[in-house]
């Protein structure tokens, strides 16, 4: 099922608001075992993909490397509300630009950057390697 987004609908604004908005969102790949594992990114949606820097040694390369089809959630609301899955696949893209020549990227994680006592430079050198996940099904309540 393709990936569609209606901001016009009540979901789907929530879902595009969430988007654009929020500072964390849940990856989770698959481990050569087959164990899901979920992890905190930060991201960037640019209204067809998402775009996630890791570190070269980071996990969630290899797995994305095998198994490269992935979850991405939000939080809840803790009572069972505001829920959000989009599946996709993921990819590396080494065509992005890196995080320190990325002024939106830079701004929305400015002050997280600066509490790992970083510089969209040094953080770009240590999150060197970009992932882009391309959604193709959303679903949630």
């Amino acid at each position: 099922m393709p990936f569609t987004l209606d901001p016009s609908t009540p979901f789907g604004a929530r879902v595009e608001r969430r988007l654009r908005e929020d500072l964390i969102l849940w990856l989770t790949t698959t481990r050569a075992d087959l164990t899901p594992l979920p992890a905190p990114i930060w991201f960037l949606w640019d209204g067809q993909s998402v775009l996630i820097y890791s570190q070269p040694d980071g996990l969630k390369l290899r797995n994305i490397a095998q198994r490269p089809r992935v979850a991405l959630n939000f939080d809840g609301d803790s009572q069972g509300g505001n829920i959000i899955v989009i599946t996709g696949d993921a990819a590396l893209d080494p065509t992005a630009p890196s995080v320190a020549a990325l002024p939106a990227y830079s701004e929305k994680y400015r002050d997280g950057i600066a509490g790992l006592g970083m510089t969209p430079e040094s953080f770009a050198a240590d999150y060197s390697v970009a992932i882009r996940v391309t959604p193709t099904n959303l679903h949630g309540h």
